[in-house]
């Protein structure tokens, strides 16, 4: 395993009342756990709210976690502590939503390559130009971008350029926080392209982080589903798709776009939820997907669900099947 997440927390305190007195925390994330293998696409998936986004940037060190573990490469990252934060942010890096906002307008393209490089001393000024030109070959946009700024690019081009940087300092782990979503359809399906093949050249590992079911599909070697700052499911793809177990899984995979019956065929039973996701301020007692659950029990409010191992690579956190599968802890030694 390359990263490890034990029992992850974060919590944004949030303060009420008169003269602001009263604090309250949304809590974004609440108690993940999870391991990614060297060299897979992780796929992460969840509607907006559920916390998946705040999940990497946690991973990453945007935000500090509140408890828990986060053990990279047999270091343990929660803290960021007593360790070399420059060397740790060299192997971790991230690919923002949103290329138009993550990129400053006021550098050229070579200002905003060259940024990493400088940062971690890498390289003379010779040896660093010659490392922005092979990141433009790889990203496959030319040399003369250089000395252009963001605005004289287009969605797909910057977003290429977000990569160019992230893969600058040479990372192992990246997390890719809904890379194509921002782009235009027909562009999305070349940046995945790209990703994909930069992961097999440079043996990277992702976290692809995405509301997008169908893209997992075809991306990912394992998914994780989470709601209201928890995980529900967690599954290698193909078993994902054709064994859902949660009632929030079958939920997102019913409600996939399809243009056959054949394929509408292999979709699970529409299912639609009451409401809307509860605010995680306020999350419900006990599961937090029960007030929007059509099979909820009295147990549901009661108490939060236990993980449950279906098989080695298949869990699910669901009172459906606590009391009727075999439960267990990860092989972190895997």
């Amino acid at each position: 395993m390359i990263l490890r997440l034990d029992d992850i927390k974060k919590y944004f305190p949030v303060r009420h009342g008169f003269l602001q007195r009263k604090m309250e925390y949304v809590k974004a994330v609440d108690g993940v756990s999870l391991a990614i293998k060297r060299g897979e696409i992780f796929g992460l998936v969840g509607e907006s709210g559920s916390g998946k986004s705040t999940l990497g940037y946690t991973v990453v060190g945007i935000h500090r976690s509140t408890a828990g573990k986060i053990i990279f490469k047999g270091e343990d990252l929660a803290t960021r502590q007593h360790m070399d934060v420059r060397a740790i942010s060299r192997k971790l890096q991230i690919v923002f939503q949103d290329p138009g906002s993550s990129l400053n307008p006021k550098r050229t393209i070579r200002q905003t390559l060259e940024l990493p490089l400088k940062v971690h001393r890498l390289g003379t000024r010779r040896e660093r130009l010659g490392k922005l030109r092979e990141l433009l070959q790889k990203v496959e946009l030319p040399e003369e971008y250089l000395h252009n700024y963001p605005r004289a690019l287009s969605g797909g081009q910057r977003q290429r350029i977000a990569i160019a940087r992230a893969l600058a300092v040479e990372p192992e782990f990246i997390v890719l926080d809904e890379p194509t979503s921002a782009l235009d359809v027909s562009v999305q399906g070349k940046v995945v392209r790209l990703l994909l093949s930069l992961a097999k050249e440079h043996d990277l590992t992702y976290l692809f982080i995405t509301h997008d079911l169908s893209l997992m599909r075809n991306v990912a070697s394992r998914v994780a589903i989470m709601y209201l700052g928890k995980l529900c499911e967690v599954a290698p793809t193909s078993e994902f798709f054709k064994n859902p177990l949660h009632p929030y899984t079958k939920m997102l995979l019913s409600s996939i776009p399809v243009v056959s019956e054949e394929e509408e065929s292999l979709k699970p039973e529409r299912s639609v939820p009451k409401g809307e996701i509860p605010s995680p301020v306020n999350r419900p007692s006990g599961c937090g997907f029960r007030t929007r659950c059509p099979l909820a029990m009295d147990i549901c409010a009661q108490e939060e669900p236990r993980r449950t191992l279906v098989n080695e690579e298949h869990e699910v956190h669901c009172h459906l099947f606590n009391n009727s599968r075999i439960k267990g802890d990860y092989d972190w030694n895997d």
